[in-house]
């Protein structure tokens, strides 16, 4: 019996020394630190810091949008969780962010440079820039370096840009230049076109997508070498949301979407031509103010973006509602008379009438675009619609299926459409020979032309907001051979 109770009290010291033990390591598990990535995914949320302009974040009638916005949304759909972002006003003002309550990570266009690297973690680059400097057209285009030398040139501070030419007034001396507090690329881009300042510096890709807004911003050379553009990370911490970030690019870049989405938000303009972003411009500001508030009327009856109908109104008459072409077609609208009857317009040239009408067919030709083509594709293989008509259009997606490419995307689509002018290809299709080059240069031309709009919108209120916030040196102030912040 006494050797039961021995047994019993041995057995049960040894319970009580497997609990402790299994409760001395549950504290030690419970204890430790989550990881950057399970704080991210335990929150349910992931903390973004950018920055506002047409390559990053912006938000407009329809929502946010923007390249960096787009790509974070889908890394935080990647890692199951919402996405919070968060405007900065200014490069600085990004980076101290990085690693705060506000920011997990900043997306926001940065490049990766060797003194960022010595306070920053980045992920893999997902697309490279170069530093391109800007002069205002009709004035002396710089060739070189020497030749900014006593000239206006202003940059933002605490960029990549400044660092850049810190390396380089280590060859040129004289290099002086000014830095100015709370300004974006886009503003850079306003001063020159405006000939506030005579040079600024700019992101290759933002000159790209917002040379059309600001014509007379000309580009003079390269000041660097491709750069990498990457998200940046705080460098305390370890490096999970680094590594899982990574992942997502890696998938995302293999799977097509990384190389999609920047043609939908970087390459927009890529078509530029400069004659005819000038004249747009002209006329945004002698003809638009006429028909604006007509555009936002029926925008808003039909439920269509105003800045998109305005675009296609002007393709089709320059915002001239006499105008007339030499095949019969009338109006703003443009409107045949076989379309103008089955859309009960009486008058083709009656502004409004050709605006409702032409909007009413325009919605009519999306309407009948397959279910399974999403946007934006659906919007532009409406457009296509509208110029050549949805046979065609089918026939131009039946050649592109027959090569093996996507006939839901438009980017696809588009190679296939000149085609139909060509015997070998149009004798094949059910409705025959198109001049297919055309609704590739209307979709083109419509969504250059909405482009501008949408950022000519914003800029209005930006202009002000600038104004008020931001006073530039007298001309006599600039070549003074110091280096202060504005």
């Amino acid at each position: 019996m006494l050797g039961f109770y021995f047994h019993l009290k041995k057995a049960t010291k040894r319970i009580l020394y497997g609990l402790l033990l299994f409760l001395f390591a549950l504290t030690l598990s419970t204890s430790r630190a989550p990881t950057h990535l399970e704080e991210v995914i335990n929150r349910g949320e992931l903390r973004v810091i950018t920055l506002m302009g047409s390559t990053t974040y912006f938000q407009n009638a329809k929502g946010e949008g923007g390249f960096e916005y787009w790509l974070t949304s889908a890394f935080a759909k990647y890692l199951g969780v919402e996405l919070k972002i968060t405007p900065r006003e200014s490069v600085s003002g990004a980076i101290v962010a990085i690693g705060g309550p506000l920011g997990d990570m900043a997306a926001a266009g940065l490049t990766v440079t060797p003194q960022r690297q010595k306070a920053l973690r980045f992920s893999e680059p997902y697309y490279e820039v170069t530093q391109k400097l800007i002069y205002r057209n009709g004035s002396r285009r710089p060739r070189n370096i020497e030749d900014l030398v006593g000239g206006q040139l202003l940059v933002i501070p605490q960029s990549s840009h400044s660092e850049r030419l810190e390396e380089l007034k280590n060859e040129y001396p004289l290099l002086e230049w000014r830095e100015a507090p709370g300004v974006e690329m886009l503003d850079l881009m306003a001063m020159v076109d405006s000939g506030d300042v005579e040079y600024a510096i700019v992101d290759s890709i933002s000159f790209q997508v917002d040379r059309g807004i600001y014509p007379r911003a000309r580009g003079a050379f390269d000041i660097s070498e491709p750069q990498p553009i990457a998200w940046a990370f705080p460098r305390h911490g370890d490096d999970s949301l680094v590594e899982a970030a990574n992942h997502f690019l890696e998938q995302y870049e293999a799977s097509g979407e990384l190389d999609r989405l920047k043609k939908r938000s970087l390459i927009q303009t890529n078509e530029f031509n400069f004659a005819g972003s000038q004249l747009f411009m002209k006329r945004v500001s002698s003809r638009l103010p006429d028909y604006l508030e007509m555009f936002q009327e029926i925008a808003q009856q039909y439920g269509i973006e105003w800045q998109l109908l305005a675009a296609i109104a002007y393709q089709e008459s320059h915002w001239d509602h006499k105008a007339t072409s030499p095949t019969g077609v009338r109006g703003l609208m443009m409107l045949t008379l076989p379309t103008a009857k089955e859309m009960g317009v009486k008058n083709r040239l009656d502004p409004r009438q050709s605006l409702d009408g032409g909007t009413r067919y325009f919605l009519q030709t999306k309407s009948r675009i397959p279910d399974d083509i999403t946007e934006p594709d659906r919007t532009w293989f409406a457009m296509a619609g509208y110029n050549i008509g949805l046979g065609h259009l089918e026939d131009a997606r039946v050649l592109t299926e027959r090569a093996g490419r996507n006939p839901h995307l438009w980017n696809d689509v588009k190679e296939f459409l000149p085609l139909l002018q060509q015997k070998k290809y149009y004798s094949t299709v059910k409705y025959g020979y198109a001049r297919g080059y055309e609704p590739v240069s209307y979709v083109r031309n419509v969504r250059h032309f909405r482009t501008i709009l949408n950022w000519h919108t914003l800029d209005e209120k930006r202009r002000l907001e600038r104004e008020n916030r931001l006073e530039l040196p007298n001309s006599s102030d600039w070549n003074t051979g110091s280096m202060l912040s504005l």
